[in-house]
């Protein structure tokens, strides 16, 4: 019968990691003597991240004898204690391959029920020094197990375990470890894991995105989802530049050869690789700002102050001028449907809800529209007339336009609201509920107009941003970091092939003896995201806008196609990435 060889705990303590501090709980020693399991922990127990560990769903966490003895023979050491995995029960028996989600266990006077299997975490790899471990566990079938607390009471080593009931489906540990993590997925598999009740909520979600996926043909997917134009950057020639107002111009762009330019969708953003601007040649991203149904591309650019690529763009650029150019890419774009579109915007955040407005008018779209921008005053509100033809046009459209900075006279000569666009101002308009909105415009703005629009009654689901700048990072259990703006990385130059991170604006050799993009992006302080680290959990794919990797450690199931999983890719040409 199976035994409980050692009830462990430990709290969360700061452990120093890469020059970072780690605030992790997985320093796991064994009780002597009999230990109390409550719903939410046992007595003397933590967890440093609570995002991904702990909780009802994952209150006790469950590692097999048998499986420190493969670890051991296959690292070659016979160092190991109870814990050493950080688990709460180590145990001689239920074995990732025979236990399955739903099942349900006594020990000594508490009752649990399997929940899911262990989540792939970098910190494992750290309490044992080899950050490797996360892919191991997933790769040699032995991730270990979480469990709820049906019944408290107290346990102790020596206990034995006893099944008190089967889980529906019976899918063991190793098989919905797999088919999360692992390739070759079988649909009817997913489907059974969606029905076992005692499946956490959040690997219930992440099977469902799955058997989306599976379910939906390629040939239905978004235009957006279809894969870029073309592949790496090509050579674009400049048609015009158009000043809008005193700050701001559009960049118009055609094919050299005179052929119409790839459809593209509203909302979507052209990369551009600068040569005149500095050397190397600065990579930036700009949306694009009009239709592209007439075979040329456009997009506006707001002259920053001290901003080399902007100001590059804005006063020294002149048609005739080639530029390389990515394809256009993103996934803010309108969603299909007949349902209203709410458009949101300030500042030069307008350029990709205005590419929306465009493609809503191209469709002779009846969809009701609300196109709600706010600026400082006029001369400060590129493309307004644009817009408000654009708006016109449309049967169902009603306009808002509000001026922080304006006198009456140019209040009344566009219909605009005196004073800035607030979270009030937009919960007033009385949107409608069953809208799909999208925001663009400065973090706090966009951070703002998300809270009101969802005050009004629109789904957070059909709420749609995008930020300027990088994304929101997660690096799990770093605590203490000081938010610098990306830089290079310290030290000499690096000999390998040049990096681009386009939204931080940084470029710089890949260095000798950096294990992956991922550590040089630490290095630089480019905001990062991942989990793992060792290419399990996909967390930190990234789309990869030309060059290309090589992998190490190999990854246990490839991204899609045109993205990289950063954590274990080294650049094996010059790469550009969006990050």
């Amino acid at each position: 019968m199976p035994t409980l060889l050692s009830v462990n705990v430990g709290m969360p303590k700061d452990v120093p990691w890469q020059g970072r501090t780690v605030y992790t709980g997985v320093w796991k020693y064994p009780v002597h003597g009999p230990a109390m399991v409550r719903r939410l922990n046992i007595d003397g127990d933590g967890q440093g991240d609570t995002a991904g560990h702990g909780g009802e769903q994952r209150a006790v966490l469950v590692y097999q004898i048998d499986s420190y003895r493969h670890w051991q023979q296959h690292f070659g050491r016979d160092d190991f204690e109870y814990g050493q995995f950080g688990e709460n029960l180590t145990v001689d028996g239920l074995p990732d391959d025979e236990v399955c989600i739903g099942d349900r266990y006594r020990i000594g006077e508490a009752e649990f029920e399997v929940t899911q299997p262990r989540v792939t975490c970098y910190r494992v790899g750290l309490r044992l020094g080899r950050p490797e471990l996360p892919a191991l566990l997933v790769g040699h079938h032995r991730p270990g197990f979480y469990m709820r607390v049906l019944h408290e009471g107290h346990i102790q080593a020596g206990d034995r375990i006893e099944r008190t009931a089967t889980g529906p489906g019976k899918l063991s540990v190793a098989d919905t470890d797999a088919l999360l993590y692992l390739p070759g997925r079988d649909p009817a598999e997913l489907r059974l894991a969606m029905r076992i009740p005692a499946l956490s909520p959040g690997w219930q979600g992440s099977f469902r995105e799955l058997l989306d996926a599976a379910e939906r043909p390629d040939t239905a997917a978004a235009p957006a989802s279809a894969g870029p134009a073309w592949d790496g950057f090509r050579e674009l020639r400049v048609a015009e530049v158009v000043p809008e107002n005193t700050t701001v111009s559009s960049i118009h762009l055609a094919a050299p050869d005179g052929t119409p330019l790839p459809p593209a969708r509203g909302g979507q953003y052209l990369t551009l690789r600068i040569p005149g601007a500095g050397q190397p040649a600065l990579v930036r991203s700009y949306s694009l700002s009009s239709s592209t149904d007439t075979g040329h591309y456009r997009f506006s650019v707001k002259h920053e102050p001290h901003g080399t690529a902007s100001g590059y763009l804005t006063t020294r650029l002149r048609p005739g001028a080639v530029l390389e150019v990515a394809a256009p890419r993103g996934e803010f774009v309108l969603a299909e449907g007949t349902g209203p579109v709410v458009l949101v915007s300030a500042g030069i955040g307008l350029t990709p809800v205005l590419s929306m407005l465009h493609e809503l008018a191209d469709r002779d779209s009846g969809r009701e529209v609300w196109w709600i921008h706010g600026a400082r005053s006029p001369q400060e509100h590129p493309l307004a007339a644009e817009a408000h033809a654009l708006v016109v046009s449309l049967p169902h459209a009603h306009e808002h336009v509000f001026y922080s900075a304006a006198t009456p006279e140019e209040r009344g000569h566009v219909h605009a609201v005196d004073g800035r666009l607030t979270r009030d101002r937009l919960v007033a308009l009385s949107l409608p509920s069953d809208a799909t909105a999208y925001i663009c415009g400065p973090a706090s703005f966009t951070a703002d107009m998300q809270e009101a629009l969802t005050e009004a009654g629109i789904a957070p689901a059909r709420i749609h941003t995008e930020l300027f700048g990088t994304l929101a990072s997660i690096n799990p259990g770093i605590t203490g970091q000081a938010t610098r703006p990306p830089h290079q990385p310290p030290g000499p130059p690096g000999t390998g092939p040049l990096v681009t991170f386009v939204r931080s604006g940084i470029s710089a050799p890949f260095p000798d003896g950096k294990r992956s993009i991922l550590e040089l992006a630490d290095a630089c302080d480019v905001p990062t995201r991942w989990s793992c680290r060792t290419g399990v959990c996909h967390t930190c794919t990234t789309s990869v806008l030309s060059g290309g990797v090589t992998y190490s450690p190999e990854p246990l199931e490839l991204p899609p196609g045109g993205e990289v999983l950063i954590c274990c890719a080294q650049p094996d040409s010059d790469i550009v990435l969006d990050m």
